[in-house]
């Protein structure tokens, strides 16, 4: 069993490789903006209250652009299932129809991103926090249509194995983010200093190109394919809408429940005092900057799974969700290890407040605890929506952090006087309950599409752990 597991991960394992590795690196320039950000005003006066009102503020903006962002991952499984079964043309449709979705979804996420902003005042946030979050978040808020732009694109071009342009656009991105941080935050080459609000501003700039990039991909794409970038009848398909948002919805809400738990987790710290806000915000980009790493993995999966299914091979598209997923659970497990032996190096580089510098080591031993178990989640749920399967991660996400962790750290937080450790503590347990549930149901979905239709060749992973 073990051999044939070896044999067919080295079979499949450069295929899902060279797909994951410009997505990977395309998520660390993502994540890479937060942590530039978040260095770039952690060196203003009052430097954990900046931190604090980068990292409240982001995480209301991220809790509800990320969620219209996440209905367009039904992308990922059309597209691919298109793709995979030589059907260009019916790919195209499901992006000119995700496009169409854009459009009612763009104003009422900025909407809802400035009521947000409006209620805060009244959560009993720290001020000196507060007065750093408001103009931020107001900044941040205009790049909301350009990033649920590059959302599209992004989807569509990575489902038809195009993704160097993805990793180009974030990782030159990065450049324009850093560049504009330096202008804007502290008013170099005659503009003013903007503060912590021009810190917001700079993402906007860097999506704004983000978005450009890549319909820039798509276009020459379709040109190299010798076909229109979208062909008649261009009114919406409401048949397809509804087909991608039957998809989409329930990523989109696992994808609300586990950011909304940590915008929960970042508002419940920010009652306790600013060093624990900034070591949360801290603790919170190195937890997510590992994370960046199974997630373009997980793309991967989604991809290399849908076209599995869409080109009639089941037990292939078994083959890389597994070895997609043991790839994801090597490098979380190594992650840990850096984690637990350089906390103190870590959290030096952003800041050497020495009661940030507390909090925030312990937060990183936590982070440490879960690495594996976030891998294996994210992976997994890229697998299982490359098969159509998003209830499942959205049930599993609602479960286990808002009925068990959130409740749970709650208790331990306030109640027990841990603070941010206790909060920490639970999103723990959460993830590996997480985890483990998603590898199971991995697991069915690979017998159940290979017990569908016998397997064309190969090995079916399911057989092999059955």
């Amino acid at each position: 069993m073990v051999r044939n597991f070896l044999r067919q991960f080295r079979a499949e394992a450069p295929a899902v490789f060279t797909l994951a590795w410009p997505l990977v690196l395309a998520e660390i320039g993502w994540m890479a903006m937060g942590i530039v950000d978040t260095i770039m005003v952690g060196h203003m006066r009052n430097s954990a209250e900046a931190i604090g009102g980068v990292s409240l503020g982001s995480v209301i903006f991220y809790t509800a652009a990320t969620f219209g962002g996440s209905l367009l991952y039904s992308l990922d499984t059309k597209v691919s299932h298109s793709f995979g079964a030589g059907d260009l043309e019916d790919g195209h449709h499901s992006l000119l129809n995700g496009l169409y979705i854009l459009v009612p979804l763009t104003p009422a996420l900025m909407l809802f991103i400035w009521y947000a902003g409006r209620l805060l005042p009244n959560m009993g946030v720290d001020p000196g926090v507060l007065a750093q979050t408001l103009p931020f978040l107001q900044a941040m808020n205009w790049s909301t249509p350009p990033l649920l732009l590059y959302f599209a694109f992004r989807r569509y071009l990575q489902a038809v194995d195009v993704v160097k342009p993805v990793m180009f656009a974030l990782i030159s991105a990065n450049i324009v983010n850093a560049v504009g941080d330096w202008v804007l935050i502290y008013g170099h080459w005659g503009s003013p200093a903007f503060g912590v609000a021009g810190s917001g501003w700079s993402t906007c700039l860097a999506r704004i190109y983000m978005a450009a990039v890549l319909l820039v991909a798509v276009i020459r794409q379709h040109r190299g394919q010798k076909m229109p970038l979208f062909q008649p009848p261009y009114r919406p398909d409401l048949e397809r809408i509804f087909e991608l948002l039957r998809i989409g919805f329930p990523a989109a809400t696992q994808v609300f429940f586990e950011i909304g738990v940590f915008a929960a987790v970042t508002a419940l710290i920010a009652k306790f005092d600013a060093a624990s806000v900034a070591a949360h915000q801290i603790a919170l980009n190195c937890a997510a900057f590992t994370y960046m790493v199974p997630l373009g993995i997980s793309s991967a999966a989604a991809v290399r799974v849908g076209q599995g299914i869409g080109r009639g091979d089941p037990a292939g598209a078994g083959r890389a969700g597994w070895t997609a997923v043991a790839m994801g659970a090597f490098f979380m497990s190594c992650a840990a290890v850096v984690l637990v032996l350089a906390p103190h190096l870590i959290v030096r580089v952003f800041t050497p407040d020495p009661q940030v510098m507390r909090i925030g080591v312990n937060l990183l031993f936590v982070a440490a605890a879960f690495q594996l178990f976030d891998g294996l989640q994210t992976v997994a749920t890229g697998a299982l929506r490359g098969a159509g399967e998003t209830r499942i991660p959205m049930f599993s996400s609602f479960v286990a952090y808002w009925v068990i962790g959130l409740p749970l750290g709650v208790y331990l937080g306030f109640s027990r006087h841990f603070g941010a450790l206790g909060l920490w503590a639970a999103l723990a347990i959460s993830l590996m309950v997480i985890g483990t549930a998603l590898v199971f149901a991995w697991r069915l979905k690979v017998r159940e599409i290979t017990d569908r239709r016998a397997p064309s060749r190969g090995f079916s992973f399911s057989r092999a752990k059955g």
